[in-house]
Parts: structure tokens; sequence; C-alpha cells
């Protein structure tokens, strides 16, 4: 890929990403806590600054990429036209027990049929039997209070899936789960109508990274910013004053519209399943 072509897509890619980062670092730079948006940037482990950075993915070699030399995962030969970037076959090879582990996780993960009977209970199973203060987002109050919040838990059939949701459950709510899922079996549990399912597509894919496309790192970004937002529009939390109408999954007509956004992250999450698996695929073909 000429200089030209590959920077015009690295710039597209960073204002593309802009959006949601420049809000972020302001926040960040100023002390301000966002109880829904931080989460993208806080619980997944990679930056702003490597979101921001494009790669194009193994197999393609960057003309002139000398600002690449020395990045995770490149190498690089002189010529003609200066310096060409590529990431490297032996990074690959090098990569492979992860690669190979998130492949078998997506390909169970699609494999599964999807369920939408869980109406978001994992966020108010974490802050059950809690005083408002001792809440994971304590500077905002719970909608129904404490003892309301408490019943609406107590009243329903708790079946997460995700274990990375169930670990933090609070000790008594941890025996309501109908479902037991822990750190070495999601393959096992992993559903696609799971919410944090489809979010943790954008977490598998930057683990990719540098060895597929920004391209699909920032589909998957976009998605789980989204799923983010319906997830704690769910939650106990009032967060009317942010400009989150919740979804009231205490009631019927909020359950409805819960499972209804649900199925449509789940149809939007599965093609992006499907990419990453082949891209697994491609990268596990003998060189």
């Amino acid at each position: 890929m000429n200089a030209e072509e590959w920077q015009e897509r690295a710039r597209a890619h960073a204002a593309r990403i802009d959006g949601y980062v420049a809000p972020h670092l302001v926040r960040r730079d100023t002390g301000v806590k966002h109880p829904v948006f931080d989460f993208l940037f806080t619980y997944y482990s990679h930056r702003p600054a490597q979101l921001r950075r494009w790669h194009p993915g193994y197999g393609v070699v960057l003309s002139d990429g000398e600002e690449y030399a020395g990045l995770k995962g490149y190498g690089t030969s002189a010529g003609r036209g200066g310096c060409a970037a590529t990431v490297s076959g032996p990074y690959v090879a090098s990569q492979r027990t992860l690669i190979e582990s998130l492949h078998r996780l997506l390909s169970a993960t699609a494999g599964r049929a999807p369920h939408f009977g869980c109406f978001g209970l994992h966020e108010w199973a974490m802050v059950y039997r809690l005083a408002e203060d001792e809440t994971r987002h304590a500077d905002w109050p719970l909608r129904l209070g404490p003892a309301g919040t408490d019943e609406v838990v107590a009243e329903h059939r708790i079946a997460c899936s995700h274990f990375d949701a169930f670990r933090f459950f609070t000790p008594p709510a941890r025996p309501l789960n109908t479902l037991s899922p822990g750190p070495s079996d999601r393959p096992s549990f992993e559903q696609p109508g799971c919410l944090h399912a489809g979010m943790d597509l954008y977490k598998q894919a930057f683990r990719l990274s540098p060895m597929i496309s920004s391209d699909l790192v920032a589909d998957c970004f976009e998605l789980a910013w989204d799923i983010r937002t319906l997830d704690m529009r769910a939650a106990p939390y009032d967060l009317a004053d942010l400009g989150f109408d919740p979804v009231r999954i205490e009631t019927p007509e909020g359950k409805a519209e819960y499972v209804d956004a649900q199925r449509r992250f789940a149809e939007r999450g599965a093609p992006l399943r499907e990419r990453l698996v082949a891209e697994c695929e491609r990268l596990l073909e003998p060189a």
C-alpha cells in the first residue's frame, strides 16, 4: 500500500475514533467520572492512543512506513521507496496460542442459540443488598432505592452466562444465579444474545491487533459503545441527569424494550463475530 493511501486511511481512522476518545480525555484530565462511557477505557485495557493508531493487518506492506518501525509485531525492510513496514510472520506465529483460544471462544459463541431472558439483571445483582454509598457508581442514586432494587432481584430469575459480569455479583446475589460460569470455561457459557459477549467483541478484536485491520477493531468498538449505553440504561442507577432515559426492566414494557434492543445488538454483532473468526482462521493458516 503506497504512503498516500495508507496515510489517508490512518487519518480517517483517527478522526472516527476521536469522536469517542476526545471527550474521554477531557474528562480524564479534569477528574470527571462518567458511569457509562468510562467503562470502554478503564475496564478494557486498550489505551486511547492504541485505539487511534491504524493498522492494516497482517499481509499488507506499508511503503514509507518508518513510523511503524519498532512497533509491536512489525518488521521493516529498506528499499528504493524507503522503509517498508509490515506485521511479521514470526510475530503472528508467536501469537498462535492466543489466536487459537479466541477462535474457540468466538466459534463456540457463534454456534450457540441466543438467549434473551436475562433483562440486564446482572447490574442489579452487582448492587444487591448494598447501601447506595457502597455501589460501583456511588455518585449516582439507585432509581428504586436500595430496598426496591433488592426486591427486583429477589423476584426475578437470574441467568447470567458471562463470567466477567457474574464475578461482580455481591455475595448474597451469587447463589441466585442459575448458572455458574467460571474464568476458564467461557466457551461453554458465552452466548450471542448476551450484551457483555457483544461488548467483548471489542476486546477480542484489539487483542488481535495489529494482526487485523483497525477498521474491524473500530467496528467492534462502536458496537461496544452502543451496547454499553443500553446496559446502563437498564441498570438500577438513575442517570437521567446525564440524559439517559431508563429502560424499566422491572415492568413488562421495559422487558419488551430491552429484549428488542438485545435482539438487534445480537444481529449486529453476528457478522462482526464471523469476521473475527475468519481473521483467526486466516492467521492460523501455514505461512
